[in-house]
């Protein structure tokens, strides 16, 4: 079979223009995955009340952001791509789950290639309902659909790679190299508590108090972000040998009313200005490329909260984006993929 890999993000409007991002928030936001209540619940809130008063703000948020280039994320994640594409000797596509580089798309310039089989790579070292799983059953459909002779495979979550977190720490070192910081705050992508209980394989054995993250050993972890989150933390801390109480795990960019994974991030910068810290530095692992929610929310919001309440310095780490050796890494992962083909075939 001829093989190829299909690199997998989030997405991104097709420019800051109010009508682009409307058209974009209303295909991410009407996700079953992403808002995970009946249609019609979901349909009453996105389109007759989000979308009649978000865009415009998302729209000037995007605006921040912007490079000449287009979205950062896009443009990132294409550089990623070639670099990865430049150490390896098949076919790599690249499409977003959300916006006009499609799945679809990414799989028929990959079929139109005589690509047969595909590594579909979501970007995110984490598994989560709204990111790789709403990805892998979309291919899934998509290939059923249009690609009947197409057979996919995946990369599981990536968090707990000892090849990943070292190169995640290493970013973190060489941005933090001559830096004085107190306090190192992990801020991961928020998700609805439902979330995790609806991806417990374990019958209700989450109990939502943070102990179950820690318990060594649990098949429920395969499938629980909150988890993943959390030893994704721990695991560079050791590996940075931070020491306890200069580190801590929170989440960004809550959405609604319902109860999401805390603490939240927002108010973590508030509270450890308010308690004297007046140098921190903020990390954002559930994200591979640099976006609105890295760019903006953290970057810029984050700093004006903690300058508001009397921090001093607030130091960005970026993230992974497309450093040479994270594309390294994921070159060296297809290709031991395609020698061990190779080998049974």
């Amino acid at each position: 079979m001829s093989k190829g890999v299909l690199l997998v993000n989030l997405g991104s409007p097709d420019s800051t223009d109010p009508k682009d991002v409307k058209k974009y928030l209303g295909e991410f936001l009407m996700d079953p995955r992403v808002i995970d209540v009946p249609l019609w619940a979901r349909t009453l809130l996105v389109k007759g009340i989000i979308l009649n008063t978000r865009p415009k703000k998302s729209a000037e948020a995007y605006k921040k952001i912007w490079w000449d280039e287009g979205s950062p994320l896009i443009v990132l994640s294409e550089r990623l791509q070639k670099k990865v594409a430049d150490r390896t000797s098949i076919p790599i596509g690249l499409a977003m789950r959300y916006g006009s580089m499609n799945i679809k798309k990414g799989l028929q310039e990959l079929h139109d290639k005589g690509v047969n089989e595909v590594m579909i790579i979501p970007l995110y070292p984490q598994f989560a309902m709204a990111t790789t799983e709403t990805i892998l059953v979309l291919a899934e459909k998509l290939q059923k659909e249009y690609f009947p002779n197409m057979k996919l495979i995946d990369v599981p979550a990536f968090y707990n790679k000892p090849e990943y977190i070292n190169v995640l720490s290493k970013s973190i070192t060489e941005k933090l190299e001559g830096i004085e910081y107190e306090h190192l705050l992990f801020s991961y992508h928020g998700v609805p508590e439902r979330h995790i209980r609806k991806s417990d394989i374990s019958n209700g054995n989450c109990k939502m108090d943070g102990k179950c993250c820690f318990k060594k050993g649990s098949e429920q972890h395969k499938f629980c972000y909150r988890h993943q989150c959390e030893m994704t933390t721990v695991q560079v801390a050791k590996k940075l040998g931070l020491k306890n109480g200069t580190y801590s795990t929170s989440y960004q960019s809550r959405l609604g009313f319902d109860p999401w994974l805390k603490p939240y991030t927002d108010r973590t910068i508030e509270r450890m200005g308010k308690e004297g810290i007046k140098k921190m530095a903020i990390v954002t692992p559930a994200f591979v490329s640099d976006c609105l929610e890295t760019l903006e929310e953290i970057a810029m919001e984050g700093e004006e909260i903690f300058h508001e309440v009397g921090g001093k310095e607030f130091t960005t780490i970026p993230c992974l984006n497309d450093r040479d050796d994270w594309a390294d890494l994921l070159a060296n992962w297809v290709n031991e993929w395609v020698a061990v083909k190779t080998q049974t075939a």
